[in-house]
């Protein structure tokens, strides 16, 4: 019950975030919404406002905003397609920017109340790698092997990618900058590599939760990229990939763990929904965005059959993709 309960309000939380961002943004710039839909699949209710039908469905996996002349040609002035193209860009990209912002205000509701894990080091554990190597604690690690580093999560993220390899961080203390090379070393426990240091934690402060909370979501659209990236060079496996029962199964884990724990998952996932969108490929927000784009900088419409084909093309292959993804996801489970 509590994995049924923790995936419909994370799902719900996500889908009414992303089409809320496309909803405010059509009316804003005058387009005429047909339809708000949270959820797929056969309507549970509606309400019908002055020229909107807001709607609720009964699977919590996705929903939509039906604008006018969207899908179809029209001649009303407040179609969708009959915007100039950084209308409809605004509109286009206002889901993505909405799950975004969801993921900053969670994650500030979470720093505020649990605290902020900084970059300062709390304590340093003696004989451990770190204080063998000179680091103590008040020591601020601003960079590892030379790249910079904006939050702890970063450098969480350097240190499972680094494995027993040598690590360089730059340490920073009294305006003073020094280097320092730690070797990891095996904590058999929990088969990973550590150091021996445990960050300093910030509580209680808005602004600082707040400031902390954007740097947590660049950084995870950062690393989100970098994963896409990897995909598609092949350097990570495919087999990483989860779907829809993977979610469930991970919202129902961090909602056993508690509220701070579901809320920083419900973070982290619009953060990933938001990237996704923006790919730009057929039947997405991105492959969308290219198409008015190509329109704003030639001047040229494209044929709407052509954007039907297309679309339907790119929504057969994502649902083919989510199929093999949720096939494995299920294996995964009874294995």
């Amino acid at each position: 019950m509590i994995t049924l309960l923790a995936s419909i309000f994370v799902f719900g939380l996500l889908i009414t975030a992303h089409e809320l961002g496309h909803f405010l943004l059509a009316k804003l710039n005058g387009v005429k919404v047909l339809e708000f839909s949270i959820g797929m699949g056969p309507r549970l209710f509606k309400i019908r406002g002055d020229e909107t039908v807001y709607s609720l469905r009964l699977l919590p996996i996705g929903g939509y905003v039906k604008m006018l002349g969207e899908d179809e040609e029209s001649d009303d002035p407040r179609a969708f397609r009959n915007q100039n193209p950084w209308k409809r860009f605004s509109i286009l990209v206002a889901g993505a920017l909405m799950n975004f912002i969801l993921a900053i205000i969670l994650f500030t509701i979470i720093f505020y109340n649990v605290g902020v894990t900084t970059l300062i080091i709390e304590n340093v554990v003696k004989d451990f790698p770190a204080y063998q190597a000179g680091i103590r604690p008040g020591d601020k690690i601003i960079a590892v092997n030379d790249k910079p580093v904006s939050t702890w999560n970063e450098f969480i993220v350097f240190m499972s990618n680094n494995g027993s390899n040598p690590l360089k961080l730059t340490i920073k203390k009294d305006n003073i900058i020094t280097d320092k090379i730690v070797k990891p070393k095996l904590e058999e426990k929990e088969n990973r590599y550590i150091i021996g240091i445990s960050p300093h934690v910030e509580k209680g402060n808005i602004l600082i939760s707040l400031t902390n909370s954007i740097k947590e979501t660049t950084s995870s659209i950062k690393q989100m990229l970098i994963y896409i990236g990897k995909l598609i060079t092949r350097k990570v496996s495919t087999e990483q990939l989860g779907g829809p029962v993977a979610i469930i199964k991970m919202s129902g884990e961090a909602a056993k763990i508690g509220i701070w724990s579901l809320l920083y998952f419900a973070g982290f996932l619009s953060i990933n929904l938001g990237v996704i969108n923006l790919i730009p490929f057929p039947a997405l927000d991105g492959g969308w965005v290219v198409i008015t784009l190509f329109e704003g900088i030639t001047g040229k419409k494209i044929d709407e059959n052509k954007i039907g084909f297309i679309n339907l093309v790119g929504f057969t292959l994502l649902m083919l993709l989510a199929l093999i993804v949720t096939y494995r996801d299920i294996m995964r489970i009874f294995s």
